[in-house]
């Protein structure tokens, strides 16, 4: 097609080129924001199991021994589980004795998570380690 003097426009390539440009671009910022919301989901388990701690800490200071602390019953905090909106469901597994405990945070799947991602936190002797699987593998 030609063009008369005065006539101004986009050619179609001009378009679909702009088009696929800003498909990539969008490809891109998808997959950011994705992680970044898998970022914001590890924090509130990492928030959770603080709160857990501290509960499982005062009541050691309570007995001398975490073994009378092991299920969410005997701790002065609800299980975090049921609250609304929340990604993960907490348990303490493992064996409770006088030195050691666990968190243990496991993704659900209820807004698109996988239940093989968890966040969990040992305490044995003293030392507290952090680990998790999948999407939280990273987490130290």
């Amino acid at each position: 097609m030609k063009y008369t003097a005065g006539q101004k426009g986009f050619t179609l390539l001009e378009i679909i080129i702009v088009i696929v440009i800003i498909g990539i671009l969008a490809s891109l910022a998808l997959a950011r924001m994705r992680s970044t919301i898998q970022f914001s989901h590890s924090a509130e388990a990492l928030q959770q199991i603080g709160v857990i701690r501290n509960s499982i800490e005062r009541c050691y200071l309570m007995t001398r021994t975490y073994a009378s602390c092991s299920s969410f019953d005997l701790i002065d905090t609800d299980d975090p589980s049921d609250l609304p909106n929340t990604h993960f469901t907490y348990a303490l597994p493992g064996t409770f004795s006088t030195s050691n405990y666990a968190i243990l945070a496991t993704r659900n799947t209820r807004d698109g998570g996988n239940s093989g991602d968890w966040v969990r936190l040992d305490s044995a002797a003293g030392v507290v380690s952090r680990s998790g699987s999948g999407a939280f593998s990273s987490i130290q």
